[in-house]
């Protein structure tokens, strides 16, 4: 399968640069496999898609103000510093700009309270950066930090709790879990008096969900790996809704990698922490999600290939095309989608 059988052509004023006013005012395309047909609705408008007895999955991560701007030591050339992932004890796997200077032993200056000291560099180029610094880390990066929002965001986010959703509790992403942003506490309520049940696990994204596929044989791509945490009670609640024949929503394509790949054979979700590399794309069968909550992802992306296994390549290009002329907003900031 080639990755050119998975391009559309995006006009770049449809990509959101900024989250809408109102999380649930995002429009909402709802797709039906079974019939091949969507219709065009608001994100507050998807109660109604849910029945009683649906088991409604979220990604509880939260994003961590990952971006820091320092300078190399005795040298005023500014650097970026991206965390990707803690390696171990105050270390970091990290992305950094410009990386050619960044060699083993390079001292960085963030602040009298930080530094970092760059220890190793991977094959892939990235660098395990150590961290010196006295206090909290999670306080420090809250007041040195940005928000790493993707690179086709070019304007600033006033306020980074909207780079959060409102049930974000595990801090640990690069970036959000974009389709849950669209939910709001009373949307959460309405789905609960309606019967559903909605359970939390997490997945810590990395900013590989954004590296693009380099190779034409989409099977020769290497998945990247995020961490990821299932509790023995959510497993069995999810377990025993599947098993009474309840419908189990993934909200993201996080939430679904999450669970197919701890999915055994018997179809019985495994509960457990550890490190996910699923690659999901045509031909995959869905052993635990029966319908899910997305948005609109990148022409030629991992995210595009899993939800063209999920509902049809055909019909999934069908309906972007549909969202492109209807002028929906794409990608993380963008509307959202219900594929069931």
């Amino acid at each position: 399968m080639k990755k050119e059988d998975f391009y559309y052509d995006l006009p770049e004023e449809l990509i959101a640069q900024h989250p809408m006013e109102k999380r649930s005012e995002s429009k909402l395309l709802h797709l039906n496999r079974e019939n091949e047909t969507f219709e065009d609705c608001h994100f507050y408008d998807i109660v109604k898609f849910f029945h009683p007895g649906d088991v409604l999955v979220v990604n509880n991560t939260k994003v961590i103000p990952a971006r820091l701007f320092g300078s190399r030591e005795n040298k005023e050339e500014k650097i970026e510093v991206l965390l990707l992932k803690e390696t171990g004890q105050k270390q970091w796997e990290c992305l950094v700009k410009p990386g050619r200077k960044m060699k083993i032993g390079t001292k960085i200056i963030f602040s009298p309270r930080l530094s970092a000291t760059v220890v190793d560099i991977t094959e892939e180029g990235s660098r395990i950066i150590a961290f010196h610094y006295d206090g909290i880390f999670e306080e420090i990066l809250d007041e040195l930090g940005e928000m790493p929002l993707p690179p086709y965001i070019h304007e600033k986010l006033e306020d980074k709790d909207r780079y959060q959703t409102i049930y974000a509790k595990h801090r640990g992403s690069a970036a959000a879990p974009t389709s849950g942003l669209h939910f709001t506490e009373e949307i959460l309520s309405q789905l609960r008096e309606k019967g559903v049940k909605i359970l939390p696990i997490t997945l810590h994204v990395g900013l590989g969900t954004f590296r693009p596929v380099k190779e034409d044989d989409i099977l020769d791509h290497v998945m990247h790996s995020e961490y990821f945490e299932i509790s023995e009670e959510v497993a069995k609640e999810i377990n025993e809704g599947k098993k009474a024949g309840k419908r189990i929503i993934a909200v993201g394509t996080t939430s679904v990698r999450t669970l197919e790949s701890q999915t055994d054979e018997k179809g019985l979700l495994k509960p457990g922490k550890g490190w996910t590399d699923i690659f999901i794309y045509p031909g995959y069968d869905f052993e635990m999600v029966d319908a899910m909550v997305t948005n609109f992802h990148l022409p030629e992306s991992t995210l595009l290939m899993l939800i063209s296994a999920f509902a049809n390549r055909e019909f999934i290009l069908k309906a972007y095309e549909h969202a492109i002329k209807e002028r929906y907003r794409f990608f993380s900031f963008g509307d959202a989608m219900f594929i069931e």
